[in-house]
Parts: C-alpha cells; sequence; structure tokens
C-alpha cells in the first residue's frame, strides 16, 4: 500500500519524533494513504517553513500491515467516542502514554480542531462535538508510533507540490 507524508523536506529515512508532544496520537511518525491530504500538510509546512514547496514523501508499506500480528496497533473506523477520548487524551494530558506501535484513523482537519478546541475549553460538551463530528468526512492519518513499526515502512517516491504566496 501506498502512504504519504506532507512536509517542507523529504523524509527517505523516517523517524519517530519525541521532541514535543505532537499529533491526534502523540508523538510519531504520521502518514496518510490521500495523496490530497499529504499535498495539503506540504502545503502548509512549506508556508510555515517560508519555502516555496512542499514535499510529499512515498512510502510502501505491506498491504496486511494492520493484520500484522507483530505490531500492537490501534484503528478508529470513525471519530467517535473512542477517538475522541483518545485524541484528547494526546491533546490535554501531557503525562499521557500508549503503548501502540501503530495507530490509525481520521485526522482532524480545521473544522475537527474548532469543535476539540470548544470542548476544551468548556463552551460545547462531548454531546454537542460527537454530533458535529458525525457530519464531516474525514481523510485518514497513521502514526507509526515505535521504532518497530518503522521497519514495516520503505520509502518509495517524492512529490514537490508548489506553493503560492498568499
Amino acid at each position: 500500500m501506498k502512504l504519504y507524508r506532507g512536509s517542507h523536506v523529504e523524509v527517505r529515512n523516517p523517524k519517530i519524533l519525541t521532541v514535543a508532544r505532537i499529533g491526534d496520537f502523540g508523538n510519531g511518525f504520521y502518514t496518510t494513504t490521500s495523496l490530497e491530504q499529504a499535498r495539503r500538510w506540504a502545503t502548509i509546512r512549506a508556508r510555515q517553513a517560508r519555502t516555496p514547496n512542499g514535499i510529499v514523501t512515498v512510502f510502501e508499506a505491506p498491504d496486511s500491515l494492520f493484520e500484522n500480528p507483530e505490531l500492537n496497533i490501534r484503528s478508529f473506523q470513525k471519530a467517535d467516542v473512542k477517538w475522541l477520548d483518545f485524541v484528547m487524551a494526546n491533546r490535554k494530558d501531557t503525562a499521557f502514554e500508549h503503548k501502540f506501535d501503530l495507530v490509525r484513523g481520521p485526522v482532524a482537519d480545521d473544522r475537527v480542531y474548532i469543535c476539540l478546541n470548544a470542548l476544551e475549553n468548556g463552551t460545547a460538551d462531548r454531546a454537542t462535538v460527537l454530533r458535529q463530528l458525525k457530519t464531516f468526512v474525514l481523510a485518514d492519518q497513521i502514526l507509526f508510533h515505535t521504532a518497530k513499526s518503522l521497519l514495516f515502512l520503505e520509502y518509495a517516491d517524492t512529490e514537490v507540490v508548489p506553493c503560492s504566496r498568499q
């Protein structure tokens, strides 16, 4: 299966990023099965880094990756209460740790972040946020959380994504 990572740099040798708590699922190396989502991330990262181009790095992973008995895997099929609790734990609880090698599920885009922020600051309750989440069509994200999981990821290609200045 093809997996994509959007950034402002090419990543031929993925690493687990642990410098700061990042992402919906915690620290690690994030990819997606959506080329369009990776292109959006590449554009955002390039603008943040003030570089003229974003980069989508393409990886190959076994089609059976999510059935691999060697890996501890957490899969969220949709943005439901279990997904919400997991994402909020990663966002709010600096002591929260999980032991999954791989985590896959919906990515929180700008609309979802607005909902999550409303929940965090108390302007919306869980039931309201969950009701809103049901209306969103979300791309996926796959977190490679351990060095062991990265062994199943192989560099394949790179795509340059020109960024227009706005």
